[in-house]
């Protein structure tokens, strides 16, 4: 306040010496009539009134009135008005200054205000568009302070949640933002401005119903911005927990698919090797008169689905640790090459006589791997392409440097898979709908592997066309400072 009260006191003094300069200028040097005087005060007087207020310009009317009487009405040189007409000339003139002063600063202050309200809705946009880039409510919770002080300039913000009891809070720590104050705007559900102390504490409604509170401190926001801002933070608040309800229900939804997936792998897959090996003991208890070599077709049998039913419980169970990061992977450098040449020798039984060309390009980098999972990795890949491609086809294994990875493709001539499809074939469970019930299987090979793959930092991914075959490729990182490409 001390510091105004000079410069208030200096546009009194310019006010008056503009009333001066007039008068010595109309007095003095053109000689004009008293009318043209009379305007010239009277545009000064309205200029005045429009830059520094009403009060300013009523002093400066006066000393006009004054001046105008003393130096243009006769007799001039004294205060005395000889002709009535000029009393009334001289009061529709200070009438006349005063109502103009008052309509100007009138219509200044209008569009002071219309600017502040233009502020302020720009700010509550500006604050309304930063709301909507979190969906986390706890993350929201603790931003809201902080984005009320960057935004509107504050010193100091807090945010009251009723449900939860808790204060969420930025920048400096204001005392009359204690909790006991928060919770009281809350109760009485109206807006408490403090503009001596540059305090506002608005409730924070959702609806009909308050929620929480909201207090800002460093200065005074008119009353339709802070119900504004709180309407924008209940309705925030509340868009975050229906996204994070929603994400529970779709997750639930998505445990539910699996949970069905599961059940009809169980029931397709895992039922299938059971069946048989119940058939084949029956047969066995119950016909004691089978012939050896009967006896050994089912006891094969047997053997052979206990073998499947084991590969397929390990598969879950393997999927089960890498999803859980149960897995060390024993990362050492080796060459493509091996992990390669170990995948094909497990195959081997497998493949039977199908052709397999291996195309890998000279003087490539080591690879950082697990060597076993690498390979298991392949094994996965040659296994699918087997299954799913005619046998008189030859499936064909690639290794390329990719910038910092080293690329390997396993391309067969199969059926190839319909676009829908390839986003969801490395899911748990999941088969083709087409291939699920002629290729025997449980949906967790590509899954297996694409985590393998990831916990090396890599990524996998297949290119397919129908009726052309697929090809499933996969990244590993190459060790830093070994021999590239020659």
């Amino acid at each position: 306040m001390a510091k105004r009260r000079p410069t208030r006191f200096l546009r009194f003094v310019l006010a008056v010496g503009t009333v001066l300069g007039i008068t010595f200028v109309c007095f003095r040097v053109l000689h004009v009539n008293a009318t043209t005087v009379a305007l010239a005060y009277l545009l000064a007087i309205l200029a005045v009134s429009t830059v520094w207020g009403l009060a300013v310009a009523v002093v400066m009317s006066v000393a006009a009135v004054l001046a105008f009487n003393y130096y243009f009405l006769p007799p001039i040189g004294t205060f005395t008005i000889a002709d009535p007409q000029n009393w009334i000339a001289l009061g529709a003139f200070l009438t006349v200054s005063v109502i103009a002063s008052h309509l100007s600063s009138r219509a200044r202050q209008r569009a002071e205000d219309a600017s502040a309200r233009r502020r302020e809705i720009e700010r509550l946009y500006r604050f309304s568009q930063q709301l909507l880039e979190t969906g986390n409510v706890i993350e929201l919770l603790n931003r809201i302070p902080m984005q009320i002080v960057e935004v509107f300039e504050m010193g100091a913000a807090a945010l009251f949640l009723a449900n939860k009891q808790k204060v969420y809070r930025s920048g400096l720590e204001i005392p009359r933002l204690e909790v006991e104050r928060l919770k009281a705007v809350v109760a009485r559900e109206e807006p408490e401005i403090d503009a001596p102390s540059s305090l506002c504490l608005v409730p924070v409604r959702l609806g009909v119903r308050a929620i929480g509170s909201l207090g800002i401190s460093g200065a005074v926001l008119s009353r339709q911005t802070l119900e504004a801002l709180g309407t924008l933070v209940a309705i925030a608040i509340e868009r975050a927990r229906a996204i994070e309800q929603l994400g529970q229900t779709e997750a639930a939804r998505e445990g539910e698919r699996l949970r069905t997936a599961l059940l009809d792998s169980v029931t397709h897959d895992l039922r299938t090797p059971l069946t048989s090996i119940k058939a084949s003991v029956t047969s066995l208890l119950s016909n004691p008169a089978l012939s050896a070599a009967q006896r050994q077709e089912l006891l094969t049998i047997i053997n052979e689905e206990s073998d499947r039913l084991n590969r397929l419980v390990g598969e879950a169970a393997e999927m089960s640790r890498l999803d859980a990061g149960e897995v060390v992977l024993k990362l050492e450098p080796h060459s493509i090459e091996d992990v390669i040449r170990s995948a094909l020798e497990k195959c081997k039984s497998a493949l039977g006589a199908r052709t397999v060309r291996v195309e890998v390009h000279s003087g490539l980098p080591s690879v950082r791997v697990d060597l076993e999972r690498a390979k298991e990795v392949l094994v996965h890949l040659l296994e699918n392409a087997n299954h799913y491609s005619p046998q008189e086809q030859p499936i064909t294994v690639t290794a390329e440097l990719s910038g910092e990875t080293i690329v390997t493709s396993v391309a067969d001539r199969g059926s190839g898979i319909d676009d829908p499809e390839q986003s969801l074939i490395f899911e748990k469970f999941y088969r083709g709908k087409d291939q699920r019930y002629r290729v025997q299987g449980t949906g967790m090979g590509l899954p297996i592997a694409k985590a393998i793959v990831e916990g090396h930092g890599g990524s996998i991914s297949v290119t397919s066309q129908l009726g052309h075959g697929s090809v499933f490729s996969f990244t590993l990182p190459v060790v830093r400072g070994s021999t590239g490409p020659q």
